[in-house]
């Protein structure tokens, strides 16, 4: 069968780490990188316990945040669209790290047979995707929000209708290549049934460096350019607003989550493609350093749990901050709901729109 071929393992490849697994390494390189001692994955003991405390954590949060979307009545706003949609890619990449935290507490071995194996990691790649470029698209809605406020104010919940499947489109059409290539093969040098991405062994180098460009440029590169542009669009349009009073505060307030937006998008996923960007620079063969590779493969594993974390991070961010996420909640559990009946209708017209429509950031 295919899921139980063999891989021939040479002496070259470093193939006992979460860098092999995840980020496509296999024992074919045919580099002329002679690294043949197996490294320790002593590191690796923790990993399973911090993936449990990740999953309980952010499924905890996310299921709030659904639930507070599919009880809210009336129309819903184009950015608790966006929302729910995120916490629903982050429910569902959250869903797969149980089996994750068991592979690898079994050092790479994969208990659960082949079609598990190219499901699941479909399923994990498909949800990061969407999860990321759900983000991006709240930064642009909030972007609209705050420089084009009057025309903001006019958008309906159907034009989010068109967005939302061809987000999770996109998602899907950047996941293919893992639903294509990932399957089990037998990894004799580490005696494990391995859930890789097996890319044909005469092109294995040429596809792996190909599949982590491919993961820099939609996952962080451009998804980073747009959510950077528009916060620090935001940013400049306040700064230039004169504000006194409540509206300085407010207008500080979301100053400071534009910041915090940005900043938690960066620290939780540049760790994992800066290495994802090295390890492809050594299939390429412009790293040759067996101590670099040693680097990647012992950080991987955490880079990558901290990219999961942003999954715990985005309710907090988008849903949970100021006071108005206290009133739904309790509307859901005490009284009716009566959110759609915000702060914002009462405040004074001398406010601006810009600072109006910004509100959202912090109640």
């Amino acid at each position: 069968m295919k899921g139980n071929s063999t891989l021939a393992t040479s002496s070259k490849s470093i193939t006992s780490s979460l860098h092999f697994v995840l980020v496509n390494i296999s024992g074919n390189n045919e580099s002329t990188l002679n690294c043949s001692q197996k490294p320790s994955d002593k590191h690796l003991d923790a990993i399973p316990i911090l993936y449990y405390i990740i999953f309980v954590i952010g499924f905890l949060v996310n299921i709030v945040v659904v639930t507070l979307f599919c009880c809210q009545k009336g129309p819903k706003k184009v950015s608790s669209i966006y929302i729910f949609n995120l916490a629903v890619a982050d429910l569902l990449l959250l869903a797969t790290l149980p089996l994750w935290a068991t592979y690898y507490s079994y050092r790479y071995d994969w208990l659960f047979g082949p079609v598990m194996c190219k499901v699941f990691g479909s399923f994990l790649t498909l949800n990061m995707f969407a999860s990321i470029f759900f983000i991006t698209c709240m930064s642009v809605d909030r972007y609209q929000s705050v420089i084009y406020p009057f025309l903001s104010q006019r958008r309906n919940p159907w034009q989010a209708s068109y967005i939302v499947p061809l987000v999770w489109c996109m998602a899907c059409l950047s996941s293919l290549p893992t639903f294509y290539f990932r399957d089990v093969r037998t990894i004799e040098y580490l005696g494990v049934n391995a859930c890789i991405m097996a890319f044909p062994p005469e092109k294995y180098a040429q596809w792996s460096a190909g599949i982590a460009l491919m993961k820099n440029i939609l996952g962080f590169i451009i998804p980073l350019i747009f959510i950077a542009t528009c916060y620090f669009g935001i940013r400049k349009h306040l700064l230039k607003t004169n504000s006194y009073g409540k509206n300085r505060i407010t207008r500080d307030q979301v100053l400071k989550m534009a910041a915090a937006v940005v900043l938690a998008f960066i620290i939780c996923w540049l760790p994992f493609h800066v290495l994802t960007f090295l390890d492809a620079l050594a299939w390429m063969g412009v790293i040759n350093s067996c101590e670099v590779i040693a680097v990647i493969d012992l950080a991987l594993p955490f880079a990558i749990l901290l990219g999961f974390t942003n999954s715990c991070v985005n309710p907090f961010l988008y849903c949970f901050v100021g006071n108005r996420f206290q009133q739904k909640l309790r509307s859901v559990f005490r009284a009716p709901i009566t959110w759609l009946q915000g702060k914002r209708e009462s405040m004074s017209c001398r406010k601006s729109s810009s600072l109006r429509e910004m509100e959202t950031f912090v109640s």
